[in-house]
């Protein structure tokens, strides 16, 4: 696999990013890994909490420096800094490595016998959702209301990763907020690329042990969300088990069908 170059040690030197066509609040640049600094930074932060309307401002740095904007928070009683997320990139593969639908079956026939009491293989992936608004305009206004001060992510901060695509953004960090699931978070990046494909999705916040995507194309039937929610309970069964979700169909209804957001959370 070709390695993406890093445009993050400039901002070593240049912390407006303006050598990047960037004009970059105050922030710093993050290394810390389970194993001590990565032999580059991993992300840049922003030092504030962010504001509605600063994620779109963030956006031209995927154009200009192949950075991608993503929201940095605490969640789940962790009130953890991003030097504390136990990030390790050392553990992670490449995405483009792994399938889509060879990673859910895998998970499907690992969790579903005894979370979901049945037999059935993996039913596949749902098909691709009819093309919807703009992905990168859904992501903004989701941002906006993560961002608003009565969201459980209001003191979140922004940061820029480098990755080849916002289905990337967790490996590229190393991020290990699903542990106790899956070890290799590229795995679980193939299947965020997938989303991003058929269903517009972009990864918009992390916590250390939370993801949220938005979803620019969801489903509109609640044949097509519980298609989905098969999908979503492979990658996530925590999302459903302990959920307070009374089986997979109740939440397809409630979490899945015309939601502009999806949220994950790994115990």
């Amino acid at each position: 696999m070709a390695m993406l170059p890093n445009p993050l040690p400039t901002l070593a030197t240049d912390p407006t990013g303006r050598s990047l066509g960037l004009d970059l609040p105050a922030g710093r640049l993050i290394d810390t890994t389970t194993d001590g600094s990565w032999h580059e930074p991993l992300l840049w932060c922003a030092d504030e909490p962010a504001r509605p309307g600063d994620w779109s401002a963030l956006l031209p740095a995927r154009r200009t420096a192949g950075l991608h904007p993503v929201l940095i928070g605490s969640g789940s009683g962790h009130e953890r800094r991003p030097e504390d997320w136990e990030l390790s990139p050392a553990m992670m593969s490449y995405a483009g490595d792994h399938d889509a639908v060879e990673v859910l079956a895998a998970f499907w026939e690992e969790c579903a016998g005894d979370e979901l009491d049945t037999t059935e293989e993996f039913p596949g992936l749902a098909p691709a959702a009819a093309a919807g608004d703009d992905p990168d305009d859904v992501a903004a206004d989701v941002v906006d209301l993560l961002t608003d001060q009565d969201s459980w992510l209001a003191r979140a901060r922004l940061a820029l990763v480098p990755a080849r695509r916002s289905a990337d953004i967790p490996a590229a960090l190393g991020w290990t907020g699903p542990l106790n699931h899956e070890n290799d978070v590229a795995r679980l990046c193939t299947v965020l690329r997938s989303w991003e494909d058929r269903f517009g999705i972009r990864v918009v916040a992390l916590t250390f042990d939370q993801l949220v995507v938005s979803v620019a194309s969801p489903p509109t039937t609640l044949a097509e969300a519980e298609a989905v929610a098969a999908e979503h309970f492979a990658f996530c069964p925590d999302n459903i088990t302990q959920g307070g979700y009374s089986a997979l169909a109740d939440y397809a209804a409630k979490a899945v069908l015309d939601q502009t957001a999806w949220s994950f959370w790994w115990d």
